[in-house]
């Protein structure tokens, strides 16, 4: 009597038992295997906000497919997660419900392990880190003591963005269309005292190692490539008429300064009131000044379309000319590029251009392109390619290009200026003026003056009594942690009251994974030297010019010191797309946010995953779907009722593994499995149930062919192209070959073998898309007693001859329609596939009497034929 399962896949049951299995076994247990190749998966760690959203949910879903898998290929798995938990958030949140940022951030972390735990995320949860711990910022203070030993830490006065709101600094990079990423205030310009990390001194480095990370998005190259923003040209000094001082300015046009006809000063340039002071233009200038200072660099950056700017009073010698040009404060020149102050050539520069022709200001030709009119008035817009060299002196009729040579020598034999290479970068902005990040651990003495604390003092502890106060850092107020001892005179001092900015915390993160219980250093040189580079990150493309640069930059710090194996931390990098809703990305303030909690509830962690995973492909925005979910739902239940359907005979009267009327057997398992490449060798080595050939039909061996194709396309879309959209379709053809095959054999002549055969290859390759469903189905099938987790399986492998030999079912259509289904030889060429397809006395049905307006034929799938 056949034995009968439960055709209702039941996921609350299964998700709960196998959560509590995994945990007691340590199935995701890792260590350091020197014998064992490794494989790093990472993706970014969450701020601890207290809830998923489904942009996590389909980042984890990516990161866990691709860890399970690379398990399964035979390598040692680094996946790891942790908890980016320092920042002004949390101590807002703490702020507004008057507790503690520390309480306000674990709980959270509680409930967001919770629903990572839930999703069947396979991470080691021994490794977890919160870089908010002592045990971990005692390590980020090491750091930047390490960078103030190598002379790379600052402390000057320099113009910041502040948000009045967060009462805080903030770097260049995280003012987002004037306003304050993370509450969304406007930002205003303050000079402060501040510490800065030097990255500028590596830009050269992060530049030119941009060459080497060919698993990167280009997108995130380029961006990075225009942040760092270097170029080459001449610095040039101009006489201040009247007065003792020259005006430097930087420009990659020096062969253009015969054609300057007036300067321009960014507004906060140190010289733009000083040169206005007791001029008519004062009023003018200082007005101007105080109303273009509070907008944002970002602000002025993007004002291409209102330039404006104020008359200094002033003029300036130009030193190729000796002419007296006007000196302007204008909103479109920054300070934090170049010298802020620029030669205005209107001819030749399309901003300056639009200003002069605003202002009424000279516009000189000096190079003349084929249609370019030698008079400035009659330019209609500014030219900026090459050509002859007019109105400029000894280089008139000279080739631009080559004058520009001449130029920069002559120029800097006559003093007039030298050249040099100029970055849009700067150097990165650390300090925050709030309570909740990672206190830097410099103290000031009257008599030592600044002085770092000692690495055995570390960590400088976060005092408890603090009072918040708008304006001010918090940890001004405690007394506690302000009156300290100077560690080298032992006299009193006073320690720093600022603290690290939470990008310093994830600038290292991934290296404290290696070793994250280390008591006695950041992370064990070994251990890093195994692990890293991390072979696969996943996040946001949104930090790819904060993040991102900021770990290349303290990576290539780290490098220098001999620390970490590589000068960059990431090898292929994925900047996985939104998930969005009714064509707009999820929000609060959009009402068309979707609650993963309420989705796992209805649905099951395997239907979203799948989902997530099938809609698109990970770097593409996904759009949410109510009828996609249902989808991904209906094909779990389906893979669930095929199970149940086949378990009774492949367990056999017995109960032992494999399909006991032909003979099959369980192949062990190898002790560690090699990465393998595929093919013949690969293919024969596969160890899971292997079903017997002789006497096979051509039902038999199309499916098996189906089988081994699955097999093919689902490994070389995970390893190669990361395209787990076009995995699962492939799955999802796999189940309907098998449902295929039953339908049309009668289960007395259905091979029990095969069946099995099939099932151990679908679900080792469900394993990393639904890891419950595929246990609880592994585990119906008496295959777990026996075998082991589903999830400590090798990956299956593809046999290229089962592909090439037998029959193959072809599918045939007129005008897409199904009208018949051929048994053709595999690998019948296109010809000889048209010729029978139009042949069959099923197809001449609807095509007699009609014009073949074309054929078209896949091989080995279908041919689909048009009539009219």
């Amino acid at each position: 009597m056949a034995m009968a399962f439960d055709d209702r896949y039941n996921f609350h049951a299964a998700e709960k038992k196998w959560r509590q299995r995994w945990a007691e076994e340590g199935l995701y247990h890792v260590e350091a295997d020197p014998s064992r190749p490794k494989y790093y998966c990472l993706e970014m760690y969450p701020y601890p906000s207290g809830k998923l959203h489904m942009g996590h949910v389909r980042n984890y879903s990516i990161g866990d497919a691709t860890a399970r898998f690379y398990r399964m290929r035979g390598f040692n798995v680094l996946y790891p997660m942790g908890w980016d938990s320092f920042g002004l958030p949390a101590e807002n949140a703490a702020i507004a419900n008057q507790t503690h940022p520390a309480r306000w951030t674990y709980a959270n972390i509680a409930a967001m392990r919770e629903q990572m735990q839930r999703l069947g995320l396979s991470y080691d949860w021994r490794r977890e880190i919160a870089c908010s711990h002592p045990g971990y910022y005692k390590w980020t203070q090491w750091l930047f003591l390490l960078l103030y030993k190598r002379g790379l830490v600052e402390r000057k006065k320099a113009p910041v963005n502040w948000c009045p709101r967060c009462a805080t600094v903030l770097a260049n990079e995280q003012v987002e269309d004037g306003t304050c990423w993370r509450c969304g205030t406007p930002v205003e310009k303050r000079e402060l005292e501040q510490w800065f990390f030097k990255i500028t001194a590596y830009a050269d480095r992060l530049l030119a190692d941009l060459d080497l990370l060919e698993g990167w998005p280009e997108r995130v190259k380029v961006m990075q490539r225009n942040w760092i923003g270097r170029s080459e040209g001449m610095e040039l000094d101009f006489p201040i008429a009247g007065r003792d001082e020259k005006l430097t300015v930087f420009t990659t046009r020096h062969d253009t300064i015969y054609g300057a006809t007036f300067m321009v000063l960014a507004p906060d340039h140190p010289l733009t009131l000083e040169l206005a002071r007791g001029t008519p233009q004062e009023e003018a200038v200082r007005a101007f000044v105080e109303r273009v200072t509070r907008l944002t660099v970002r602000d002025r950056a993007e004002a291409v379309d209102a330039k404006e700017g104020v008359f200094t009073g002033a003029y300036a010698i130009n030193p190729a000319t000796g002419e007296r040009i006007p000196i302007w404060t204008a909103n479109y020149v920054l300070m934090d590029y170049g010298t802020g102050a620029i030669q205005a050539v209107p001819a030749h520069d399309e901003r300056d251009f639009e200003f002069a022709r605003q202002y009424g200001l000279p516009v000189r030709v000096v190079i003349q392109g084929e249609g370019v009119p030698a008079e400035g008035d009659r330019l209609e817009e500014a030219y900026t390619g090459p050509g002859r060299m007019i109105h400029s002196g000894p280089y008139d009729g000279m080739d631009s290009r080559e004058a520009y040579r001449r130029m920069a020598e002559d120029f800097e034999r006559q003093g007039i200026g030298r050249r040099t290479v100029n970055y849009r970068l700067r150097d990165w902005l650390i300090s925050r003026q709030r309570y909740w990040g990672a206190p830097i651990p410099i103290v000031y003495c009257d008599a030592c003056g600044v002085v770092p604390v000692p690495e055995e003092q570390l960590p400088v502890l976060l005092p408890d009594d603090v009072r918040f106060e708008v304006g001010a850092s918090p940890l001004a107020t405690s007394e506690s942690f302000v009156r300290t001892t100077c560690p080298a005179c032992g006299g009193p001092a006073r320690r720093e009251t600022d603290t690290m900015d939470t990008f310093v915390d994830s600038s290292w993160y991934y290296y404290r994974y290696t070793s994250p219980r280390d008591e006695h250093q950041p992370f064990d040189r070994e251990k890093v030297f195994y692990w890293l580079p991390v072979d696969q990150y996943i996040g946001g493309i949104e930090h790819a010019v904060l993040h991102l640069l900021y770990s290349r930059f303290i990576t290539k710090v780290l490098y220098d010191e001999g620390l970490v194996p590589s000068p960059e931390p990431f090898q292929r990098l994925l900047t996985q797309g939104m998930v969005i809703k009714d064509g707009a990305k999820m929000s609060k303030s959009k009402g068309n946010v979707v609650s993963p909690e309420d989705i796992l509830e209805e649905y099951g962690a395997d239907a979203t995953r799948l989902f997530i995973l099938f809609a698109a492909p990970p770097e593409r925005d996904l759009e949410w779907s109510e009828h996609g979910i249902e989808g991904a739902s209906r094909f779990v239940h389906r893979v669930w009722r095929l199970v149940a359907g086949c378990a009774g005979a492949i367990r056999g009267a017995t109960g032992q593994v494999a399909a006991a009327r032909d003979g099959a057997v369980a192949v062990p398992r190898p002790e560690v499995p090699q990465p393998p490449a595929g093919g013949r060798q690969a293919a024969a080595a596969d160890a899971g149930v292997m079903p017997v050939t002789e006497g096979w039909g051509p039902e038999e061996h199309a499916l098996w062919r189906e089988v081994h194709r699955a097999i093919a396309r689902v490994t070389a879309d995970m390893a190669e192209r990361m395209q787990y959209n076009t995995a699962v379709a492939a799955l999802m053809e796999l189940v309907n070959a098998i449902y295929g095959y039953r339908d049309r054999v009668e289960p007395a002549a259905q091979r029990a073998d095969l069946l099995a055969a099939a099932l151990d290859r679908l679900l080792r390759m469900l394993a990393p898309f639904t890891p419950y469903l595929a246990e609880e189905a592994w585990e119906l099938l008496g295959w777990r007693e026996t075998r082991g987790s589903v999830h400590r399986q090798p990956w299956p492998q593809w046999d290229p001859s089962v592909l090439e030999a037998g029959t193959v079912e072809i599918v045939v259509q007129v005008n897409g329609k199904v009208r018949d289904r051929l048994q053709v030889p595999a690998g019948l060429g296109e010809e000889d596939l048209r010729r029978q397809a139009l042949a069959s006395p099923r197809v001449r049905e609807w095509i007699d009497g009609k014009t073949v307006a074309r054929v078209v034929t896949v091989p080995g799938r279908l041919v689909n034929i048009v009539v009219r």
